[in-house]
């Protein structure tokens, strides 16, 4: 009877024993699937923001024929000769409109003079980028004459 209390005893030792050494790779294992899964969310998240990139930029190659670059080096231009024209002294730049597509740059407006005018297209001309100026739009103030 001793015996088997004895093999007992041993046997329920060494199954906690066993139970208790695979706490840690319980552990280790709960820790790698929690791993995988946030990597499995950050792949979908990954992927779901080039999606939306791709959507984006599909979007705006339908809406123009123009490129996102393009788009770009207008606006600066468009920026910088307004800037240009609001620091040159004698040309009164609230009175004059100033867009650009593809580097062709068109004024509109009215300028005080003739003078005024031919200032205005220089400075447009100088900025970088610009390809052509129209100022068929710039019109002399009939006040000037």
């Amino acid at each position: 009877m001793r015996t088997n209390n004895l093999f007992r005893k041993t046997l329920i030792a060494a199954g906690l024993a066993a139970a208790f050494a695979t706490v840690p790779f319980a552990q280790v294992a709960a820790q790698d699937a929690a791993r995988q899964s946030q990597d499995a969310a950050q792949r979908q998240q990954d992927a779901a923001a080039m999606r939306q990139t791709q959507d984006s930029a599909t979007m705006q190659d339908k809406s123009s024929n123009e490129t996102v670059p393009g788009k770009t080096n207008d606006a600066w231009i468009t920026t910088k000769i307004k800037s240009e024209l609001a620091t040159t002294k004698g040309i009164k730049s609230t009175d004059i409109s100033v867009q650009t597509k593809e580097g062709t740059v068109t004024l509109t407006g009215t300028t005080a003079s003739a003078g005024e005018k031919a200032k205005v297209e220089h400075v447009a001309k100088q900025v970088k980028g610009v390809k052509t100026v129209d100022a068929s739009g710039l019109m002399v103030s009939d006040a000037a004459h």
